[in-house]
């Protein structure tokens, strides 16, 4: 039986994220995840692929206001601009406009990343189709609502980084919004066609193909690779491409979700692509750090 282990939601794309033991579910995911981004003057979103720095920037949403935080600078507190003028925004997938935080956010960034910034919000009238096996929505995500991923695929990777004598990695370094225990397989996630949760329902749209960030120190902001995009590269290659750890959902049905739900699977697919020839698993030769669980 697998369990809701731990939410994330990540106010600013980039961002650090914010766990909570009950998160209520949209169509576009958790509440408050990806609802802001940092962008440049036309549009083109910053990530921690080129500004790593942003993983050290700490958002919180309380009462319609949104404080960001990070080493070195001082606090800043706004009101959050529901509608109001408009930038342009992008993502890997999509294109079209964000309601603009203000002169203060795009100063605050600016400064930080060392280049003229502007932080943008989701606008009421913000429309996305998301693609994959399920189609849906999200805000500004880079493809989709939802990446869920189990704790044993995560140790299953420990141990292999652990047997090349490298150090293991925590769960955050993925960035997951919904992290599942009770699992003994790793990668069950990926077979994963119809779930629920709580009162939300979920659709699988695809395996996530992981870029640089995992190799991202999540509480510095500065890179520490290689790992574990090397020792994925060794038994993850994706059949198109690049290495996948993760899945990629769609909403079916809104809801609310808590620590320690049932995931209930209503339908399962066989072994993936990427997955089917893979070694078998390896024993959980060093424990999962801390932050992991």
């Amino acid at each position: 039986m697998a369990r809701i282990a731990r939410l994330t939601y990540y106010p600013v794309k980039g961002c650090a994220g914010t766990s909570v033991p009950v998160a209520e579910v949209g169509p576009a995911g958790l509440v408050h995840d990806r609802v802001f981004q940092v962008v440049a003057p036309d549009g083109d979103f910053r990530s921690q692929r080129r500004y790593p720095l942003l993983a050290a920037v700490r958002p919180r949403v309380l009462d319609g206001r949104l404080t960001l935080s990070a080493p070195g600078v001082e606090d800043l507190v706004l009101d959050i601009s529901r509608d109001g003028p408009r930038h342009p925004a992008s993502t890997f997938s999509w294109h079209g406009d964000g309601v603009h935080q203000g002169t203060e956010a795009a100063e605050w960034f600016s400064d930080l990343l060392g280049l003229p910034s502007v932080l943008v919000g989701v606008a009421p009238d913000h429309e996305r189709v998301t693609s994959g096996e399920t189609p849906g929505t999200a805000a500004f995500a880079d493809g989709h609502a939802l990446l869920l991923a189990s704790e044993s695929s995560l140790d299953d990777l420990n141990a292999r980084i652990f047997e090349r004598g490298g150090e293991p990695v925590p769960m955050d370094r993925f960035r997951p919004n919904v992290i599942l225990s009770g699992w003994p397989e790793p990668h069950r996630e990926d077979d994963v066609r119809v779930m629920s949760a709580g009162t939300a329902k979920f659709g699988y749209a695809k395996q996530c193909v992981r870029c640089t960030v995992p190799m991202v120190d999540q509480e510095t902001g500065a890179k520490a690779g290689p790992e574990p995009i090397r020792t994925l590269a060794g038994y993850r290659r994706h059949p198109d491409g690049g290495v996948v750890f993760g899945m990629k959902a769609a909403v079916l049905r809104p809801g609310q979700v808590a620590v320690g739900d049932e995931v209930i699977v209503h339908s399962w697919a066989g072994p993936s692509p990427s997955t089917a020839a893979a070694e078998p698993p390896l024993m959980a030769t060093a424990s999962r750090p801390a932050e992991s669980v």
